[in-house]
């Protein structure tokens, strides 16, 4: 399997986070993996001080039970905006043409490419026509609609048009498609998809790893920031446009008489910088650096609340990755997302579906709102318990790691040449 994607790990959030975990799995069941990925740079947009200074190399080449990792040069912008996205994107695809290239030696069996970035999905459709191989294109966010909706680039126009029109060609041409919600793979159909085409391939959480702790349990960051006590709200992440966070300034404003209660917002991106100028003089804010998987459990189990806004032109476009961990940790949601979305089906919960609720959800860019559904679960500790328990049902039931990479794994072998079983025999044979 060839594995053609901007992000990998060791970034800890999103796209990076999951495409690696899953290279690592399959490597680990037997499958012969190859990435081909940039260096790491996300979400602070800098590339990580260790791989600076290095165009080309190779990790993991002489290791079978780990993916060779291909990583090559790409230009990443300071202070992105809409044309040097582009640019940062063109420089991922053309820094990369060679590496894929010379896999057409190796023939693989599966191309599998993801979205973010579109601009992948032609490269990865070439390598597989040429090898004959089966091509998978797995949609994280819809990134030419989210480019557009949420204004980075102009809507209405030829230039989107245009867009529209090449993501519907390349979209069609590929084996497979997968998505990380059925309200996403439904808008892949609504593009022209053929539905015997799609298939779900949910985000997952390792619900050992996450888990949530004992009420006895001294939390670590509680005791550091001196918390213990406090109604403590979180929001951990990402730091981009696409979350809304600009509505969290003004909600820690409005608690900021009461000593009770304290915000956490930990992660990093292009936003931080200003949310950091929002809460520079709040007593009841903390900003805290993206932290280690190590202290994710931790981190997750510190909130009392967990905050998820996000920009009501995101809808179905993209499925915050956060959302697995916070599920996990058996604590309560307020989410901002329009009814009828994903986030809102699994947040809000669906009676007909069998559902339960594990948080509330509010119209998205609405601070009233939010602020009331803050203070309800604020002043009602039976409610947040009884809403943290359904959210960890619902991660261990339907997003636990093995189960959903077992499912996918088993997607993957029906559009494999040879089944994994043959190739392991020949493998012992020789």
């Amino acid at each position: 399997m060839l594995v053609y994607g901007l992000n990998y790990s060791p970034e800890l959030t999103g796209i990076g986070k999951y495409t690696g975990e899953m290279a690592t799995w399959l490597a680990s069941r037997g499958h012969d993996v190859r990435v081909v990925t940039a260096p790491p740079y996300y979400p602070a947009w800098r590339v990580w001080d260790e791989y600076r200074g290095q165009s080309f190399h190779v990790e993991g080449k002489n290791d079978p039970n780990v993916p060779t990792v291909y990583r090559t040069p790409l230009y990443v912008p300071e202070k992105p905006n809409g044309p040097k996205r582009v640019l940062h994107l063109f420089s991922f695809m053309l820094g990369s043409l060679p590496v894929m290239l010379r896999q057409v030696v190796w023939q693989p069996e599966v191309v599998w490419t993801v979205e973010p970035t579109f601009f992948g999905a032609p490269l990865a459709l070439f390598i597989a026509n040429v090898c004959s191989s089966a091509s998978w294109l797995h949609v994280q966010d819809f990134e030419v609609d989210a480019a557009f909706e949420l204004g980075l680039l102009p809507k209405d126009g030829p230039i989107h048009t245009f867009a529209l029109w090449l993501e519907k060609v390349f979209t069609e041409a590929f084996t497979r498609v997968s998505s990380i919600s059925r309200k996403m793979l439904e808008r892949s159909v609504a593009k022209g998809v053929p539905v015997e085409k799609t298939c779900l391939f949910p985000n997952w959480v390792d619900v050992d790893a996450i888990h949530p702790q004992e009420a006895s349990t001294p939390n670590s960051f509680r005791v550091e920031l001196g918390l213990e006590g406090k109604t403590i709200l979180l929001y951990s992440g990402n730091m981009g446009a696409k979350q809304g966070l600009e509505l969290l300034a003004p909600l820690a404003e409005t608690f900021e008489n009461d000593d009770s209660v304290h915000f956490l917002f930990c992660g990093d991106g292009a936003f931080r910088p200003q949310l950091e100028t929002l809460v520079a003089h709040r007593k009841n804010v903390t900003m805290l650096p993206l932290q280690p998987f190590a202290r994710l459990n931790d981190l997750l189990n510190c909130a009392d609340i967990h905050l998820m806004p996000q920009r009501g032109g995101a809808a179905d476009l993209v499925m915050p990755s956060k959302l697995t961990g916070m599920l996990s940790s058996g604590k309560p949601i307020v989410a901002t997302a329009e009814l009828g979305t994903q986030v809102a089906h699994v947040v809000g919960g669906d009676p007909v579906a069998g559902i339960e609720a594990c948080g509330l959800v509010v119209k998205a860019e609405d601070p009233a709102t939010l602020y009331e559904a803050v203070g309800k679960l604020i002043a009602e500790p039976e409610l947040r318990a009884r809403l943290g328990a359904a959210a960890r049902r619902y991660a261990v039931k339907h997003l636990g790691r093995d189960e959903v990479l077992g499912r996918f794994e088993r997607d993957l072998l029906t559009l494999a040449r040879r089944p994994l079983l043959q190739t392991r025999r020949a493998s012992d044979v020789t």
